[in-house]
């Protein structure tokens, strides 16, 4: 029998304080970006190499895509941004390894990440435009908005979560679904669905956020 996949396994606690599989997944994706950006990095020259120019290709297709949503520099928010993007990616493809369950299938990760974006929006609208500036941006068009504005800032950060979360754990159940009842191999065709699926909720959840930042900082109309 399937388990439901809202149960996330605990694996082991320090002292109150259970660790769930997703997290020691995440540590140890955090871990292999970490280490292969070190080493991607470690010897950059003027006249780069097969692996520089292969990073530089990722670095600056990310940025670009920023630059047009974003209608501005997205440098600022590239560090952000361009790893949210490269972790939800290495997440969303990790489910694909026998063994594995994708992190991002889990709803507290999910909800971490929509959390993330939700308070980066805040800070960098804040810094950006004031405390005042940034209050007077949810009364428009009319104050009588306020309201209703500050409840969809809060409503699309949950809609981030419930997007992500639906997807990665919905093929991920599918699969197992399936996998169980008919044996090994004929899931393949939806297992090469879910890494386009998996790359398609990379995209849209950083573009997405890339939106929400644009709207806070003004450089893009809110909506």
């Amino acid at each position: 029998m399937t388990e439901s996949p809202l149960l996330t396994p605990v694996l082991f606690s320090i002292g109150p304080v259970p660790v769930a599989l997703p997290v020691v997944t995440t540590w140890g994706l955090m871990a292999f970006l970490a280490i292969g950006s070190a080493l991607a990095t470690r010897r950059l020259a003027l006249r780069p190499g097969t692996a520089q120019s292969l990073v530089e290709l990722v670095v600056t297709t990310i940025e670009q895509q920023l630059d047009e949503t974003m209608q501005t520099s997205s440098r600022p928010y590239l560090p952000l941004l361009g790893t949210l993007f490269l972790y939800l990616v290495v997440a969303n493809l990790s489910g694909i390894v026998p063994g594995m369950k994708a992190p991002t299938a889990a709803l507290e990760t999910a909800a971490a990440l929509a959390l993330i974006t939700f308070l980066s929006v805040q800070v960098w609208g804040v810094l950006r435009r004031g405390p005042g500036g940034y209050l007077a941006s949810f009364a428009k068009p009319t104050v009588l908005m306020l309201p209703l504005n500050l409840l969809a800032e809060v409503t699309r950060a949950f809609s981030l979560m419930v997007r992500l979360f639906g997807n990665v754990m919905s093929g991920e159940f599918v699969i197992a679904m399936i996998l169980a009842l008919a044996g090994l191999f004929v899931p393949v065709p939806l297992m090469a669905l879910e890494i386009l699926l998996g790359l398609i909720q990379a995209y849209i959840f950083t573009i997405l956020a890339a939106v929400f930042i644009g709207g806070a900082v003004g450089s893009i109309e809110k909506g």
